[in-house]
């Protein structure tokens, strides 16, 4: 995709951004009650109440979008402008008081991402990548590095989050070969990838509201957002996400999850 992302879009997500920000600081630590999904996942009202505010404002200024949400639905479409929202990222690390989960916010056309926020809101951070506008980090632009997997630094949510065994021995094959592997970051780890400070995410199970906002966010950094298979992510793909700062990484890092020792 060629272009341009409309500024009237970049205004948009910062003001859902904004609005996100202070209901989340109101639950955080304060005992909001938790409720199970039926996919075992946690939701709390601060999910709710997030998402209800930010799709009340893309009604009101762009009608004619459709919207995806992970608390409130609707379904993933291919054609025009749709956004992605999950209103706390990491809802399991918002539920332990760790300010390490994100509202992420997400517009893609004809199901590619182009505009992504990632926000943080108890640190004040906010990472934006918008197509063909490079990415920021508080107003600051941002770009990736490029490490061999040997010298690399890598993110990923836990072991657990791969439960397809030869997905868990793909990433144990990068995780042999990194310098070094972290757990439990979210979507805070592709902040770190765009900002040059860490060299992979890699995950197996996410949804689209879980990597839409952050692929727009990496790619406009600099750095690579695909499948395990190399393909660029869309809304249909299929939950393999790699992340990486560099040719250099992405291309070891693809080696090994594809089977090579």
């Amino acid at each position: 995709m060629t272009g341009q992302c409309d500024p009237e879009f970049i205004q948009l997500a910062e003001s859902l951004a904004d609005v996100a920000r202070p209901i989340a600081r109101r639950y955080f630590r304060a005992g909001a009650s938790v409720d199970l999904k039926a996919d075992k996942s946690l939701v709390t009202v601060a999910d709710r109440e997030i998402e209800t505010a930010m799709r009340k404002i893309i009604g009101d200024t762009f009608p004619y979008h459709e919207i995806c949400g992970e608390e409130h639905g609707g379904d993933i479409r291919g054609d025009g402008y749709q956004w992605v929202l999950d209103p706390i990222d990491g809802t399991s690390a918002f539920v332990m008081g760790a300010p390490t989960f994100g509202v992420l916010i997400a517009l893609a056309l004809d199901g590619v991402p182009i505009l992504g926020v990632i926000d943080q809101p108890i640190s004040g951070e906010r990472w934006i990548g918008a197509l063909g506008r490079g990415a920021t980090f508080n107003g600051s632009r941002i770009q990736t590095r490029d490490r061999a997997l040997a010298d690399s630094l890598v993110f990923t949510t836990a072991p657990e989050y791969f439960p397809d065994p030869k997905d868990f021995a793909g990433f144990g094959r990068v995780a042999k070969s990194a310098q070094t592997v972290r757990y439990g970051a979210d979507c805070y780890g592709f902040g770190l990838v765009a900002m040059g400070h860490v060299d992979l995410v890699v995950e197996a199970i996410l949804n689209p509201w879980d990597f839409a906002a952050v692929v727009p966010v990496v790619r406009e950094a600099g750095g690579f957002m695909t499948d395990w298979r190399g393909a660029p992510l869309t809304l249909a793909s299929d939950g393999h996400v790699l992340a990486a700062g560099g040719p250099t990484s992405h291309a070891q890092a693809l080696a090994k999850l594809g089977g090579e020792n």
